[in-house]
């Protein structure tokens, strides 16, 4: 299926989803942890939407990859240890 824009994509659009309900549930968070732990999962989040937004304007098929699968790791961030 060919999609006009990003905005389309069912899964952008679950990624978006995902960031809202991420930050909803960090406002409970510490405010001590506002720019550690807290920061570190609103922008994994983030990143989910915005890989797919960036990877959707690439022509190559190898440059789109890069973007929806960096590495493989993008269920596996943020690693807290």
């Amino acid at each position: 299926m060919a999609y006009e824009s990003f905005e389309d994509m069912t899964v952008w659009q679950k990624g978006m989803e995902l960031a809202q309900s991420v930050y909803s549930m960090t406002e409970r968070l510490p405010r001590k942890e506002d720019f550690g732990l807290t920061s570190q999962i609103r922008r994994s989040a983030r990143s989910v939407s915005g890989n797919i937004a960036e990877g959707f304007g690439r022509k190559h098929t190898k440059d789109k990859l890069i973007f929806i699968m960096p590495h493989g790791a993008l269920s596996l961030k943020p690693r807290v240890t």
